[in-house]
């Protein structure tokens, strides 16, 4: 499966955290495969951040949005969390997918990229995603792949937005000399959102199959 098909229909969880071993994060989630599943978790990917060592985005697709927050509330996310030895309880955005749309000819057979994720408050998602569809081409030329937008269940203006980006070079070029559409990015880390990740792909846990992890 291509990481990108876990997002197309997928409501998801995420949280962003540090740890001192990310690598970590993966075997602490395989162990809690029966709680996942329990409330509605088919897949878990886990990203480990290229610029801030320790620090870990986990997304978590949900198969529908009724069990989301029985599991905000579960001692699934508490106890990994207290297992991976994290003091802080980060903020954890939960939405579903509202536009996804890929830039590249074919990435069926490419590895993941560079993935840049952001939370941020907009004041119209509609708006928002008609001026990332308007600056696809640009988006493109600076080797963005895919792009998925999500909103939050619990507050309509709350998005997270994520671009796969095909390499590291152009991840930074494009963060740091972006167009003016994804002005966005420079609006993450402001009150409980964090700041900008910017992460390589580390661990596909699949929830519905017990036996199959996947590790690059």
């Amino acid at each position: 499966m291509r990481l990108s098909d876990v997002y197309s229909h997928s409501m998801v969880i995420a949280s962003d955290y540090r740890i001192a071993d990310p690598v970590k994060v993966g075997r602490l989630l395989e162990k809690r495969k029966d709680g996942l599943a329990a409330m509605g978790a088919h897949h878990v990917l886990v990203y480990r951040s290229l610029r801030e060592v320790g620090r870990v985005l986990v997304m978590i697709g949900v198969h529908s949005r009724e069990p989301v927050v029985d599991l905000l509330r579960s001692r699934v996310f508490f106890d990994w969390f207290d297992a991976a030895g994290v003091e802080e309880i980060p903020a954890v955005f939960a939405g579903e997918i509202v536009d996804r749309y890929e830039l590249s000819e074919s990435t069926a057979d490419l590895p993941p990229g560079v993935l840049v994720s952001a939370i941020v408050s907009v004041d119209n998602t509609d708006v928002l995603i008609a001026e990332l569809h308007s600056a696809a081409e640009t988006f493109k030329a600076a080797g963005v792949r895919k792009v998925w937008v999500f909103r939050a269940f619990d507050d309509s203006r709350e998005v997270l937005i994520l671009q796969d980006i095909d390499t590291e070079e152009n991840a930074r070029r494009w963060i740091s000399q972006h167009d003016a559409a994804a002005d966005w990015m420079e609006h993450t880390g402001v009150g409980v959102y964090p700041p900008l990740f910017v992460g390589e792909f580390l661990r596909m846990v699949r929830v519905d199959d017990p036996d199959t992890g996947e590790t690059r």
